[in-house]
């Protein structure tokens, strides 16, 4: 992780090094943008092309959710086992809770892989902010979300047209009424530029807001529980520590939600694009 700017006091040390507490002549310095920002574990990042440790988390955690289903679900049986039972849990609660309540079992069935592996690979990548060593949520990166909601974006534009037709696509997207008279235009036109520019953008930031704040509180309080461990300060620390603790068990609860957040609202997008009346 690349390291802030250091004091121009050459005495001024960072808060989270291991010598710095409050007392002893050290300021604290307060997570930011720069706690996001990874030098590459390999290649330039000068040239663009590098991967980092954002980059890393990502690809193990494709794998660790590929292996995991492939594990379960390799030799299934009548009687499912521990791992398959934990499996067709997760799977059903997706397809039954989300894809078929909003989109209904026949139009939805074949929608449930893409939704499901959305919600589970969000979900790893949100994860990964809790787990020691990693200890960093990857959709806390804006480009993440971006190309997960991009996809979604492209895979309901082209439903849309696919199912209504080229005039009928943009009646979808704007939802136009002829029974509203001459405001049916301007409230179209305001449905039109909120449907195909704000939900896309809304679709990634309301994850990677999330995300990115839930991480920058984790980190606060944190350093914040080392950096008071001096003198009166201990009494402090405890506090901070216990709300580390609190920040901890609330992310996973936002995490999981906002992975299901995510799929419920892309279920919904393309609801909308199949459906017949609007």
């Amino acid at each position: 992780m690349k390291e802030p700017a250091v004091s121009a006091d050459p005495t001024q040390v960072l808060a989270f090094e291991t010598d710095c507490h409050i007392f002893s002549g050290c300021g604290f310095d307060a997570p930011g943008l720069h706690s996001f920002l990874f030098e590459p574990l390999w290649g330039d990042a000068d040239s663009n092309l590098y991967f980092n440790k954002p980059m890393l988390l990502a690809l193990l955690g494709s794998i660790i959710i590929v292996g995991f289903f492939w594990a379960a679900f390799r030799k299934p049986k009548v009687v499912p086992g521990k791992l398959q039972m934990v499996a067709e849990t997760g799977y059903d609660f997706i397809r039954r809770g989300v894809v078929y309540e909003t989109m209904g079992k026949r139009e939805g069935e074949k929608y449930v892989p893409l939704v499901v592996s959305l919600f589970f690979f969000v979900w790893m990548m949100n994860l990964w902010s809790i787990i020691p060593v990693a200890q960093f949520p990857v959709t806390s990166i804006i480009a993440y979300p971006a190309v997960l909601a991009i996809i979604v974006y492209i895979l309901w534009v082209s439903l849309t047209f696919k199912r209504h037709g080229f005039v009928g696509a943009f009646k979808n997207f704007s939802h136009f009424d002829k029974s509203l008279g001459g405001v049916a235009y301007l409230a179209g036109a305001i449905e039109l530029f909120s449907s195909l520019l704000v939900r896309p953008f809304t679709h990634a930031v309301r994850l990677f807001a999330n995300m990115f704040a839930g991480h920058t509180l984790l980190l606060l309080f944190t350093i914040a529980s080392w950096y008071l461990l001096n003198g009166i300060g201990f009494a402090y620390a405890g506090v901070s520590f216990v709300m580390t603790i609190v920040m901890t068990a609330f992310e996973l609860f936002i995490q999981a939600l906002q992975a299901y957040v995510f799929v419920l609202l892309t279920c919904t997008y393309i609801q909308g694009a199949l459906a017949e009346d609007h």
